[in-house]
């Protein structure tokens, strides 16, 4: 059972998380206190709208073209409903799961979100301080806010999984590999589905794009190899380019590349690094290498190469697609269509879950995203075939409201409905969740 140091003497204490979570707040609420954040999946979307900035809001909550796809994803689960099953003993009830080779306290996961500095300046470390804290595993984003090492020394204890987004140079893509394991964590997640930058209507709008500010680029401007790729870049005779107009945007655009760039110039001071060539050419060398429409399914073989640690693709949404994974021998599935980030109008993750999870019948482990808001929703994904579900943009509206604790409040949240949502459908584990555990709809 998931276990947690909150009012050990409360009785509630012994009646699973959610029952911890209710006593915790109703008691917090005799005295005035409220939660941290919103608990409705709608009011915390919109309290994040409300505190972050126009463009901090655009990149995390927007979808591809007119956003079918993000409305598509939670239709899908519309489409199905939990039975509830009364009269059982539920009075013990066990979320734990088996991933990656290891007993974890619950299905869930988080998933890699990019530039989580524009929601809150903790960022990564912050997500996760408070994923470790609740036992649950943390897939850093190639696009994080802080190198990977930073992470690892704020969460010693936590679990970790590192996203890579394949690079058109294999040598970055091997030294971050070999930095991923050498800080710990557990497997690579090789993304998919982003070697075309999607169709973002609101950041288009806005003509924002983070990383052109230097924000979401710490994996490589820590990496040796990505360094020296600056490096000669930095030295190369210049191309005529059109010059940018300067308005107070360009100006704060600039001092935003040049703090960023400090970890190339070794910490210079911002007039230092306003002068030098580093910064501005880490952003160019970061825009040339970023992912690469080139990639096939021979290229995989590489990864094996540059690493030992499981491999599992995400992006996977044609079964076709999931079949040549196993083909290929790799180590995991993850069902995803990018939170509805990259193609407008595309399949659904969850009507084809239950297609990809016959088809691989166990013989690797199914991770499962997009559209997934409760605790419920999880509920849904695990019995139609997920292994663990990954959770996404409510953890980083929790990050941009209220910082770590905003985030263990959302992913404990989930997990609470979650609990309440097994033990009213009569059922005491996690593994007990099948396709008899819903109607369709």
């Amino acid at each position: 059972m998931v276990t947690s140091s909150v009012a050990p003497d409360d009785p509630a204490a012994h009646r699973g998380i959610s029952r911890r979570t209710q006593s915790d707040i109703y008691r917090a609420g005799i005295s005035g206190s409220r939660p941290a954040v919103p608990v409705a999946p709608a009011a915390l979307e919109e309290a994040a709208r409300k505190t972050l900035s126009a463009e901090a809001f655009a990149y995390i909550a927007g979808g591809a073209g007119a956003e079918h796809t993000v409305t598509a994803n939670r239709a899908a689960f519309d489409r199905w409903q939990v039975w509830p099953r009364p009269l059982r003993d539920v009075s013990e009830r066990d979320l734990g799961v088996e991933f990656l080779g290891t007993r974890r306290t619950s299905p869930l996961i988080l998933a890699p979100l990019g530039v989580m500095e524009l929601a809150h300046p903790d960022a990564d470390r912050a997500v996760a301080r408070a994923a470790a804290s609740l036992g649950v595993p943390y897939a850093l984003s190639n696009q994080a806010s802080l190198p990977m090492e930073h992470v690892a020394a704020a969460a010693p204890s936590g679990a970790r999984l590192f996203q890579l987004y394949w690079s058109s140079s294999d040598d970055l893509n091997r030294s971050l590999l070999a930095r991923a394991a050498a800080s710990g964590c557990e497997a690579i997640v090789v993304t998919l589905d982003t070697h075309l930058l999607g169709w973002r209507t609101r950041d288009l709008d806005l003509a924002y794009l983070p990383f052109t500010r230097g924000l979401g680029i710490a994996q490589y401007t820590s990496d040796p190899m990505f360094r020296e790729l600056v490096r000669q870049r930095a030295a190369a005779p210049k191309s005529d380019a059109s010059a940018v107009k300067v308005t107070p945007t360009a100006v704060a655009a600039a001092l935003s590349i040049a703090r960023k760039g400090a970890a190339l110039t070794e910490g210079g001071r911002l007039r230092d690094n306003l002068r030098s060539p580093l910064p501005r050419a880490a952003v160019e060398t970061f825009l040339d290498v970023f992912s690469t429409p080139a990639l096939t399914w021979d290229d995989l073989a590489k990864a094996r190469e540059w690493t030992t640690l499981p491999i599992i693709l995400k992006g996977i949404v044609h079964p076709d697609d999931a079949q040549r994974a196993l083909d290929a021998g790799m180590d995991g599935i993850w069902i995803s269509n990018h939170g509805g980030r990259q193609i407008d109008r595309s399949v659904p993750t969850l009507d084809v879950l239950p297609t990809i999870a016959e088809q691989v019948a166990g013989r690797v482990p199914i991770v499962f995203d997009s559209g997934v808001r409760g605790g419920a929703d999880v509920a849904i994904a695990l019995a139609l075939g997920a292994t663990v579900v990954a959770l996404g943009r409510p953890y980083a509206y929790g990050l941009g409201i209220a910082g770590e604790q905003g985030v263990r409040e959302v992913v404990r949240n989930v997990l609470a409905e979650l609990d309440i949502t097994l033990g009213l459908a009569g059922l005491t584990a996690v593994a007990q969740l099948d396709r008899d555990a819903l109607r369709a709809v």
